[in-house]
């Protein structure tokens, strides 16, 4: 099983993670007719097959008790439920997030859903493995915090005070609560006795994942939070193109996944920093949103003082995340 030896490799996973995070939601706006509810069935069958191209190469590196199907058999219930769950808890999280991407765009339900789940899951994580230093921690947070809230004002200036502007935001807020609960079952399903390693841990993530969707996503289907209801006929009518799209999604975040998992499970940096760090997909995505998808075009002088707040804030902020394993 391959793991990071050195912190300079470790952070070069955590940053190929943030890459990977804040960049798989571009495979759903292009083709901006197949509704989110479509595009999200074939995401999730590339989170599978993601775990099982890894879990195969990666998780098989050496006969090792922590390699893949080694592991698998000898890992506890509690380590597998514990994985299964945190796939369950990621899935509704997500779908809540996807859903405030084809409402309010990337460049805001991004760094509202996901800074808010850094700051919970951060938190989460840290009472379970308690590693890296506080101050530059707790610190980066904080800033991280003040830039999800110039990004509510900024989106706030460019609204023109509809429905869909609240629910939106709404939207991004629900989602960043959900999936900022996710990541501390998969740090606990990583310690103790019999403990799951980083690539097993999410198979069993995305097997949660995959058994959730039928229920939640059917149920986004038939109620959904925009335009009419959807059928299962309405996926199989779809394009190959379409399809390959949401499966590359899935494949991107899943590949971010494994990043932070792997670097969540070396003892250098622990699941605190390393989730937080991969959070840092908030500015990425929001560097799309603005500026390749032109989501706050035509905004006021106001709104873009407040983006550039936005983008100098998670800069300092993920810079303090990233240094405090070193001076732990």
């Amino acid at each position: 099983m391959y793991t990071p030896h050195t912190y300079p490799v470790a952070l070069a996973m955590m940053l190929l993670s943030m890459l990977c995070w804040g960049s798989w939601a571009n495979t759903q706006k292009i083709d901006k007719n197949w509704r989110f509810e479509l595009y999200y069935w074939d995401y999730i069958w590339g989170l599978v097959v993601c775990a099982l191209l890894f879990g195969l190469t990666l998780g098989r590196t050496n006969p090792a008790p922590v390699s893949f199907f080694h592991n698998l058999d000898s890992a506890s219930v509690r380590s597998v439920v514990e994985a299964f769950a945190g796939g369950m808890i990621f899935n509704l999280g997500n779908l809540l997030l996807v859903a405030a991407i084809s409402i309010a765009g990337m460049a805001v339900a991004f760094p509202l859903g996901a800074g808010l789940a850094l700051v919970i899951g951060a938190v989460l994580n840290y009472v379970v493995s308690p590693k890296g230093n506080p101050l530059l921690l707790f610190g980066g947070i904080l800033l991280v915090c003040a830039a999800i809230a110039a990004n509510a004002m900024a989106y706030r200036g460019l609204q023109k005070a509809g429905k869909s502007g609240t629910k939106g935001i709404l939207l991004s807020l629900l989602c960043g609560v959900v999936i900022g609960l996710f990541y501390p079952f998969v740090a606990k399903a990583l310690t103790g006795e019999k403990l799951l390693g980083p690539y097993t841990v999410y198979f069993v993530f995305a097997l949660g994942a995959l058994v959730s969707n039928f229920p939640l996503n059917y149920a986004f289907m038939r109620r959904p939070v925009s335009g009419p209801p959807l059928s299962i006929r309405d996926y199989l009518k779809g394009s190959s193109s379409a399809h390959v799209w949401g499966v590359l999604g899935g494949l991107i975040w899943g590949t971010g996944t494994i990043c932070s998992f792997v670097v969540a499970y070396t003892p250098m940096v622990g699941p605190a920093t390393s989730f937080s760090l991969s959070e840092g997909n908030t500015m990425i995505s929001a560097i799309w949103g603005v500026f390749v998808w032109k989501e706050f075009h035509g905004a006021s002088s106001e709104v873009k003082r407040l983006l550039a707040l936005m983008f100098a804030l998670f800069v300092v902020g993920l810079v303090s995340i990233s240094l405090a394993p070193v001076f732990s």
